[in-house]
């Protein structure tokens, strides 16, 4: 289990999560070649830093990639990586998964994670599933009836007062000292885990883009993890260009990438509908900024209006995704119009989240009403 920092490359046998210089590390690949199995976890077994517990997956990952319409009208080949049928709605449950076969084979008896949303979900129902308990860290502002979808699975869900911000690296200090294992956004199991999404698209297609919506940046770096080491394998020849999407309301890493800047600084009052992906000060933006510049890959910021005109694409399509998902698809049209793709590319976006979480922000079709004596004519 070698970890190694990939901003400043300092290397670690233990299970740290953060390095010395303060950047996350993550896991050097040094093993084979995928074997053929049933699951992700185990079609590609040699490319996790643990063994996957599976007698207690839920049947994360292994989600569908759907050719959309979409791209017809932007002259692209279009699919979407639907990550939204993950156990608790979200690609979460990847990293969630595999971090926690790690605590549970490194003897932890609790878990936990700061988040108000997916991640929150994510860690109380695999905290369960697996018999550890499970403290979820929140913000004072989360409204009670966002936090019904975490605190159904039964985890301890505490509100704290103070500055968000800060919590994040409060409770990896305090976890090491209660005996406490943070699964926050870019722990580097977690970031293992979304390797996975990187797999399953290079089964089935060879994209040019891949389209992913970054807030922590956790997301991005396992994709992009992902997709390196099936290069270094032989696996794939070449590496598709990445788009990290972020809100304009909330851009830390694009503001930093279009002004050439090396490090992020904290972007004052974010304001967006895309709440998923508005950290103002991403743990991870350093080392995806250094990931963006290494490979001249790209990163794209898209207004809310944007966002909302994308997500109504998505529902006619028959797939209801949070404001966040639909980034990919907004900064898509963005791309073509700047003539930044090329005609016929193959393009995947991938599709954080469901919906069915934002439900107060999302706008629905009209809705009649109709006496049965009536049916007849409003059916016609």
């Amino acid at each position: 289990m070698r970890l190694k920092c990939p901003i400043c490359g300092r290397e670690y046998d233990g299970p740290v999560q953060r390095c010395e210089c303060n950047e996350p590390v993550e896991f050097e690949l040094l093993r084979g070649e995928p074997y053929i199995g049933k699951t992700v976890w185990e079609r590609f077994y040699d490319f996790w830093p643990v063994e996957p517990a599976l007698e207690f997956s839920l049947g994360e990952g292994d989600t569908p990639l759907v050719k959309s319409k979409i791209g017809g009208e932007l002259g692209v080949r279009l699919y979407l990586k639907n990550e939204t049928v993950n156990p608790t709605w979200s690609f979460k449950d990847r990293g969630t998964f595999l971090a926690m076969s790690y605590a549970l084979k490194a003897g932890y008896k609790t878990v936990g994670t700061v988040s108000t949303g997916n991640m929150a979900a994510s860690v109380s129902a695999y905290a369960s599933r697996f018999g550890l308990n499970a403290k979820i860290l929140v913000s004072e502002s989360a409204s009670n009836e966002k936090l019904k979808a975490v605190s159904v699975y039964g985890g301890d869900v505490i509100r704290v007062k103070g500055d968000y911000g800060r919590l994040y690296f409060e409770s990896l200090k305090l976890g090491e000292s209660l005996g406490i294992y943070f699964v926050n956004s870019d722990n580097p199991f977690r970031v293992e885990g979304y390797k996975g999404i990187a797999f399953e698209i290079a089964e089935e297609v060879t994209p040019d883009y891949v389209l992913i919506p970054t807030s922590s940046g956790g997301l991005f770096r396992g994709v992009a993890k992902g997709f390196i080491e099936l290069k270094e394998s032989g696996l794939i020849e070449e590496l598709p260009t990445l788009v990290a999407v972020q809100a304009e309301g909330c851009s830390p890493i694009c503001r930093a990438f279009k002004e050439g800047k090396e490090k992020i600084e904290r972007f004052e009052r974010p304001k967006t509908i895309a709440k998923a992906i508005a950290n103002p000060y991403p743990p991870s933006g350093n080392a995806v900024l250094k990931l963006l510049r290494e490979f001249d890959w790209l990163c794209v910021a898209v207004s809310d209006n944007e966002i909302r005109e994308a997500q109504r694409k998505l529902a006619r399509e028959g797939l209801f995704v949070q404001p966040a998902s639909a980034t990919g698809i907004a900064a898509l049209r963005k791309l073509v119009e700047n003539g930044r793709t090329e005609e016929g590319a193959k393009v995947v976006s991938i599709l954080t989240g469901s919906g069915l979480r934002t439900l107060s922000q999302a706008k629905g079709g009209t809705i009649r009403e109709c006496p049965l004596e009536s049916l007849e004519n409003c059916l016609r």
